[in-house]
C-alpha cells in the first residue's frame, strides 16, 4: 500500500516536471554589452526591478497584441523596456514567455544596463536610453540551418527573397497599434513548401518598419545562402524561413493583416440590366454612348462648314481681283492718242460725223465705206453673201498701219466649233447670221 502511494506521488511529480519543462520558452540568444553597468542595490537596479515587474504583470492582459513598453525612474537612472511576442502565439504562451524572460535576463545579464534576450516565442529588452518607436539595428543575430538545399538552390534563394519581400511590405502596412506581422506559405517542389514569417515592433511607423526589414533582408545572402532555414534578427524586427511549418497557421492567419485588395475591373456591359438603372431610368453608360457620337458629328460639321466658307471667300476674292484686272486692261485698250483720232476722223470733219450720243459726237474714218441701208437689209435677209476683203479696224490698239490685209497668222479660236477664223473688218462686223 505504501509503495503504491509512493509510486503515485512520484508519477505526479514527474508529470508536473515534464509539463513545467514543456512550458518553458525555447531560448535563442542574449546580448549584454558590458560597456555600461550598474552597481548592485543602486537606484538603477531598483528601477530595473520595477520595470521587469511591470512587464510581467502587463503580459497577462489580453488587449496588448503581444507587445508592451514601459519606463521606470528618472534620468540619469531611468530604465526603458519592452517585450514582443511572436504574432501567432496565444496569450498564455506570451505571458509565460515574458515571465520567464524577466527572470532569465537577470541571471544572464546581472549588472548590464542594456540587455536583450530572445526566445522562439518572445523577446525582451531594456536600456538606459529611450528605445521606443526607434529602429534599432545596432545588433544583428544570424541563425541558420546546418543543412543546404539540393534541389534547384538558386531558384530556392530567389523564392525566399521574393516571398520575404512581399510579406515585409504587408507587415509594415499594418495600421498603428496592430501587429506588424505576416506569414506566407509557398510551393518549393511538388512535396516541399516554404514557410516564411516577418515581424516588427508595433510602435514603429510604416516607413521605419519597412526600413528595418529591408536592412534584415539585405543580409540574407550573408546569413543563409542555400540554407534550408534561417533567421536575421534585429532588436526592432526580424524574419525567419523554414522548410517546415514552424508557426500556428490558423492563429497566424487571424493575427496577420489581410493582403491589400486587388482592384477589379468593372464587368462588361451586357443585357438590358446595363442600360437601365433604378425604375426605368437611363444609365450613364447609355447617355455617354449617345452623346459621344453626336458631339463628334457636330464638331466635324462645324469644322467642315468653316473650311468651305473660308474656301468660298478666297475664291470670291480671287474672282473679283481677276475681274478688276480685266476691266483695267479693257480701259487701257480703249485709249488712243490725239493724232491717231484726228487722222481717223479727218480732223473731226463733218463729212465723217455719224451723229451724236450721250458721250458726244461720233465719227467714222471713211463714210464711203459704210454700206447703205439697202445693203444692210440684204445682208440680214440672205444666206449667201460676198464679204469684203478684211481690213484693219478703224481704231486699232497699236500704231496705225496702211490699209491692207491682216496677216494670216493672227487667229482666235471659236469656243463652240474650235475653228480658226480671221478678224472681220470694221464695216458693221459682218458675220453670217445662220452659220453652217
Amino acid at each position: 500500500m505504501d509503495s503504491l502511494k509512493f509510486s503515485t506521488v512520484l508519477l505526479s511529480l514527474l508529470s508536473l516536471a515534464i509539463i513545467t519543462q514543456a512550458q518553458d520558452p525555447t531560448f535563442l540568444y542574449n546580448n549584454c554589452p558590458n560597456t555600461t553597468t550598474f552597481t548592485r542595490n543602486s537606484t538603477y537596479q531598483a528601477n530595473l526591478n520595477l520595470l521587469l515587474s511591470s512587464l510581467s504583470s502587463n503580459a497577462t492582459r489580453n488587449n496588448i497584441n503581444g507587445f508592451y513598453n514601459v519606463s521606470a525612474g528618472q534620468d540619469p537612472d531611468a530604465v526603458y523596456g519592452m517585450f514582443l511576442c511572436r504574432g501567432d502565439v496565444s496569450n498564455s504562451v506570451c505571458r509565460n514567455c515574458v515571465n520567464f524572460a524577466a527572470k532569465d535576463v537577470l541571471e544572464k545579464c546581472p549588472i548590464e544596463k542594456v540587455a536583450m534576450i530572445w526566445y522562439d516565442e518572445c523577446e525582451l529588452r531594456y536600456s538606459n536610453r529611450n528605445i521606443f518607436s526607434t529602429v534599432d539595428q545596432d545588433f544583428t543575430l544570424f541563425m541558420m540551418s546546418p543543412n543546404n538545399v539540393t534541389v534547384q538552390p538558386d531558384r530556392f534563394n530567389q523564392l525566399v527573397a521574393t516571398t520575404i519581400n512581399d510579406i515585409a511590405a504587408r507587415a509594415a502596412s499594418a495600421p498603428s497599434g496592430a501587429k506588424k506581422f505576416a506569414v506566407q506559405q509557398m510551393n518549393y517542389t511538388g512535396i516541399q513548401k516554404l514557410y516564411t514569417l516577418v515581424q516588427c515592433t508595433p510602435d514603429l511607423s510604416t516607413p521605419d518598419c519597412s526600413r528595418c526589414l529591408e536592412g534584415a533582408i539585405s543580409k540574407l545572402g550573408n546569413c543563409c545562402n542555400r540554407k534550408q532555414g534561417g533567421r536575421v534578427i534585429f532588436p526592432s524586427c526580424y524574419f525567419r524561413y523554414e522548410l517546415y511549418e514552424f508557426y500556428n497557421a490558423t492563429a497566424a492567419a487571424e493575427a496577420a493583416p489581410p493582403p491589400p485588395p486587388v482592384a477589379l475591373s468593372p464587368p462588361p456591359a451586357s443585357g438590358p440590366e446595363t442600360i437601365r438603372k433604378g425604375k426605368g431610368g437611363v444609365s450613364t453608360v447609355l447617355i455617354i454612348a449617345i452623346l459621344i457620337p453626336v458631339t463628334v458629328a457636330l464638331v466635324l460639321f462645324c469644322l467642315g462648314f468653316c473650311f468651305l466658307s473660308r474656301r468660298a471667300k478666297r475664291n470670291k476674292y480671287y474672282a473679283q481681283e481677276n475681274d478688276v484686272g480685266n476691266e483695267i486692261t479693257n480701259v487701257e485698250s480703249l485709249q488712243f492718242d490725239l493724232s491717231s483720232i484726228q487722222e481717223a476722223t479727218n480732223h473731226f470733219s463733218a463729212d465723217n460725223k455719224l451723229g451724236e450720243g450721250g458721250f458726244g459726237e461720233v465719227y467714222k474714218e471713211d463714210p464711203a465705206s459704210r454700206p447703205p441701208m439697202a445693203t444692210v437689209v440684204l445682208l440680214l435677209n440672205s444666206y449667201s453673201i460676198t464679204l469684203p476683203l478684211p481690213q484693219e479696224p478703224a481704231f486699232f490698239l497699236h500704231s496705225r498701219t496702211d490699209q491692207g490685209s491682216i496677216p494670216s497668222k493672227e487667229f482666235f479660236a471659236d469656243k463652240s466649233k474650235s475653228n480658226a477664223v480671221p478678224y472681220s473688218g470694221d464695216e458693221g462686223s459682218i458675220t453670217e447670221v445662220y452659220p453652217r
